[in-house]
């Protein structure tokens, strides 16, 4: 629902109305927070959002929160298996979701279509909806944060969460920063032998690039994330359509044969930056504390685990004792999922004897089912124990 108060009093106010923010909103009113009590405050309308044609990968557990608030099922393709290799070398790994018991590793879909879903579990809850707002100014005191927004709303909160994302280089820079020199160039491939449901992590000299399996009204085709140096994004951006293709084809090899066709190509640039961020009565979720490089595609479903632990803790104590334990309990996940990440960004980039060992270590890891059974479970539901998204499986 539309909220045109002049002054709006609510017990948590969230600034971002992306997945992320719009999850935690579903799920603090699932917990027992009554809708009237939450706001959601973005800048966009919310068409705007639907909109948007970028595809996203959701991990299993990423769809038992969906199914949690009611915002699931909606079109997505699922991801059976997951092939890992490394170019010019041996070496690779399946994952396999037989080996997990599970329909799916995860899915594919559009940002539009989840922002949708979940935004329709925000209205029948009755979640207060700002926007289009910014936050012009924040006053936080012992006992509230105080809001003001740009169209001369004024909103006082208990808890205020920010949860507005941005890409890597429109931020401002967090304690841990780091410039991975590379851009990610994203568009839709289709080829002429597509593997259905399955999806691709290729580690290249300059990065990796990633083919997430998108079935739609063109057939089936690929979600191509491609992470190459700016000059080189720059360069791929400009060629003609053959090219391209080209250019793909050799990079990723013959898998799917031929790649037959592209659409437009966009450009991203990649980095690290991450937070903990929080005072009294504030917190930051999702991408606000933690912007990844993509590789894996653990980026949203953090922040999705993320709203899962704060609001579980904001319906139980809203106010600076949920905020307090919430940093406790994402610590190990939040700080896995960023190493792991940035670990497999640099350590498979360029040439020489390392990289034939990270090609034996591919093999080692296929051959090893309980590591495989391991890097799987961290890649669904992140870190296990306290800080669990949920835990429980449907086979």
């Amino acid at each position: 629902m539309e909220e045109h108060n002049n002054n709006v009093d609510v017990d948590v106010a969230i600034c971002g109305a992306g997945p992320v923010g719009l999850a935690l909103a579903a799920l603090l009113a699932r917990r027992g927070i009554a809708g009237q009590r939450i706001a959601l405050i973005d800048a966009r309308a919310l068409g705007q959002s639907i909109a948007d044609p970028r595809s996203i990968a959701l991990a299993w557990g990423s769809r038992q929160l969906l199914e949690e608030v009611g915002a699931w099922p909606f079109p997505a393709t699922p991801i059976h298996t997951i092939h890992v290799s490394r170019r010019g070398q041996l070496g690779r790994s399946l994952l396999d979701r037989s080996e997990h018991n599970l329909d799916a590793l995860g899915y594919v879909t559009r940002y539009g279509d989840v922002v949708d879903a979940l935004a329709r579990a925000v209205e029948r809850a009755g979640v207060q909806v700002i926007r289009p707002a910014r936050v012009a100014a924040l006053d936080e005191t012992a006992g509230h944060v105080a809001l003001a927004l740009d169209d001369g709303r004024t909103l006082t909160a208990q808890v205020a969460v920010g949860a507005e994302g941005g890409v890597f280089g429109q931020q401002e820079d967090k304690n841990k920063t780091r410039d991975y020199g590379q851009s990610a160039v994203i568009a839709r491939v289709s080829s002429a032998s597509p593997i259905a449901h399955r999806a691709f992590e290729r580690f290249t000299d300059e990065g990796p690039l990633a083919l997430l399996p998108q079935e739609g009204a063109d057939g089936y085709q690929y979600a191509l994330v491609w992470c190459v140096q700016p000059e080189r994004a720059e360069a791929l951006q400009a060629m003609d359509e053959e090219r391209f293709l080209h250019e793909l084809g050799d990079a990723f090899g013959g898998r799917l044969g031929r790649f037959t066709r592209v659409s437009a190509r966009f450009a991203y640039p990649l980095g690290l930056n991450a937070e903990a961020h929080a005072t009294t009565r504030t917190v930051a979720i999702g991408n606000a504390a933690q912007t990844l490089h993509p590789v894996a595609g653990q980026g949203l479903n953090l922040g999705l685990r993320d709203a899962a632990v704060l609001a579980r803790l904001l319906a139980r104590c809203p106010g600076p004792e949920g905020i307090g334990r919430f940093l406790d309990e994402r610590a190990q996940d939040r700080q896995l999922t960023i190493a792991l990440t940035d670990a497999m960004a640099r350590a498979f980039v360029g040439s020489g004897p390392l990289q034939s060992v990270l090609g034996l270590g591919l093999a080692a890891l296929d051959a090893v089912k309980p590591a495989r059974t391991l890097l799987g479970e961290l890649m669904m539901y992140g870190r296990r124990g306290g800080s669990a998204l949920l835990p429980h499986r449907h086979g």
